[in-house]
């Protein structure tokens, strides 16, 4: 695997099923013309009732699915966790209609946070990079009708906080934000980044 400006001679695999990370990590790499395959983590995602340092929790679920793909395949594993804390709180998917209902009016015109552990593993040399981003996220107050109308286009259902902020009606939800946008996406561009120039040569 060739970039413009160097060489790596390992597979480069993203341990997600995400089409937000598998969006942002294609437009990084193809600024150094490196690619990636996907091969999704197979593992089982907890919330224990008391997480005291939430980073670290994100952190260590993405170590977790770099290990269980690691276990199948080598290569340089990048792999990430995101997770939504409003008031000492994770906030998870929703479960149906009705919990994300519940999810956006208890986010309604408040701030929460947002974290995302990531972890780029070399299987082959057996050498890690693990950290986190955290973002903080204020929402305007948001009408009953507002949210249904959400609820019904399905986006909030696969996402944790039940929202997006990148590509649709979620967006409008958030007055503003105090730190890495791309983190609440889903995928920390400026760690990965760091990350990365471990590993490989970019420039």
């Amino acid at each position: 695997m060739v970039g413009k400006l160097g060489s790596i001679n390992k597979r480069i695999i993203l341990a997600s099923s995400s089409p937000r990370r598998k969006l942002l990590l294609k437009a990084l790499f193809a600024n150094f013309g490196l690619k990636f395959d996907i091969i999704p983590a197979n593992i089982v995602e907890y919330l224990p009732e008391n997480i005291k340092k939430f980073g670290n929790f994100a952190a260590n679920l993405a170590e977790l699915k770099a290990l269980e793909v690691a276990v199948r395949i080598n290569g340089l594993i990048i792999s990430a966790d995101t997770i939504v804390v409003y008031n000492n709180q994770v906030i998870g998917k929703p479960e149906n209609k009705k919990d994300a209902f519940n999810i956006l009016k208890l986010l309604s015109g408040k701030t929460h946070q947002v974290y995302t552990g990531i972890v780029i593993f070399d299987s082959v040399k057996n050498r890690i990079y693990k950290d986190f981003e955290k973002t903080s996220v204020t929402f305007r107050t948001l009408s009953k009708n507002e949210i249904n109308f959400y609820i019904k286009t399905g986006s909030p259902m696969d996402k944790a906080g039940a929202y997006g902020i990148q590509d649709d009606l979620g967006s409008t939800f958030v007055k503003k934000i105090n730190g890495d946008y791309f983190n609440v996406v889903g995928l920390p561009i400026f760690k990965l980044y760091k990350g990365l120039n471990k590993f490989i040569k970019l420039v």
